[in-house]
């Protein structure tokens, strides 16, 4: 492990948190007030065309406004939602030692980090994270790293959270249908095509009580450069959305799951769909947790608008055409991920054609 990374039993003995895990000013200003989402019942919809429809109207003005709504009655087997997180409390109770097994390497998507100050030296995020690169079918990869890493006496969390991630992907594929639904495509499956045989990412985040809650952040003010993002939250809040010009806080709500508009769907939705600003913040006296899915769309696959998007005088492409492989690495390549990173992105992407043009006419 890296001699910077956090040990946060060891930061929580201290008086004071250091001053790397301190955040500007305009970053942790506090929130105003509870924003009110749309709760969207996925029981039965799509067999409903009334019922369909006002969940499509409501996602829709959600996803324009700030990019977020909740959704309940998911489908999901009784118990796996919490058995998900108390699983993720058993890992993050770990000795130092046995977390560090499956100590993320550089270069690689899964694996434990603390602090994430493997990568950054200030702004550090108050935060212990488990990320984990799933794909459907098998092999069972988010089962095999953990396994691989913690051995068969810790079986039952790589078998817990496999099996989570399966759920989460099915209801990705729910969520992507009601979302072509929600923009009136011709096509409602266009944008599940992109997801059926893409790849996501899994995170447990655990948030360790911090003695300045008011200059550290769980998670800093970002956009998910991904496409969708699902969040389980447990019962202690921390999930804040900029939205009417001010942060506002998401509060928990048993039984319903956060969904959140990424960097890659806003480009798909041709900029229509607003990428979610978000933050997490922490608390002095509690833990939390929460369980977070990102899809991605299959790493070869260019984002590409539906048609119907792009109709009419004046409609012409926001962002230019790219994969998620090409984003992906771009957000690895040492970029910290914010408000601007596909506007950032896009002027790379420019940036490297011209590199590319300029190699091939010179060996030609």
């Amino acid at each position: 492990m890296n001699n910077t990374d956090a040990n946060f039993s060891l930061l929580q003995r201290q008086p004071n948190v250091p001053a790397k895990f301190f955040w500007p000013e305009k970053d942790v200003i506090p929130s105003e007030g509870d924003l009110e989402l749309p709760i969207i019942n996925l029981s039965g919809f799509l067999n409903d065309e009334t019922e369909t429809q006002l969940a499509a109207k409501a996602v829709r003005e959600a996803c324009m406004d700030h990019g977020t709504f909740l959704v309940i009655n998911h489908g999901f087997k009784s118990g796996l939602a919490e058995n998900a997180l108390e699983t993720s409390s058993l890992f993050f109770g770990l000795s130092k030692d046995e977390k560090l097994k499956a100590y993320r390497t550089p270069g690689n998507i899964s694996g434990y980090t603390a602090g994430h100050s493997q990568r950054f030296s200030s702004n550090l995020p108050w935060n212990e994270t488990l990320t984990l690169a799933f794909k459907k079918g098998t092999p069972k990869v988010v089962e095999e790293f953990l396994t691989s890493r913690l051995r068969d006496e810790r079986q039952e969390i790589g078998q817990v959270f496999q099996e989570f991630c399966e759920a989460m992907n099915g209801l990705i594929m729910e969520l992507m249908e009601l979302l072509g639904i929600s923009m009136g495509l011709r096509d409602r499956t266009y944008f599940r095509r992109f997801f059926e045989e893409g790849n996501a990412i899994f995170r447990c985040n655990y948030y360790p009580p911090c003695k300045q809650p008011d200059k550290a952040l769980g998670v800093g003010p970002h956009n998910d450069p991904t496409a969708i993002t699902i969040l389980l939250q447990d019962d202690v809040v921390g999930l804040e959305v900029f939205a009417g010009g001010k942060w506002q806080t998401v509060r928990p709500r048993p039984g319903a799951l956060v969904v959140n508009v990424g960097d890659t769907f806003m480009a798909l939705s041709n900029g229509i769909y607003k990428s979610c600003f978000h933050r997490a913040v922490v608390n002095k006296e509690k833990v939390r947790r929460s369980l977070v899915f990102f899809s991605c769309p299959k790493e070869d696959k260019v984002i590409v608008p539906p048609p119907e998007l792009l109709e009419g005088k004046e409609a012409s492409r926001r962002y230019p055409d790219f994969t998620w492989h090409q984003l992906q690495r771009f957000t690895q390549s040492g970029y910290r991920v914010d408000s601007t990173t596909l506007q950032n992105f896009s002027s790379w992407l420019a940036s490297e054609s011209v590199k590319d043009q300029v190699v091939h006419k010179e060996s030609t």
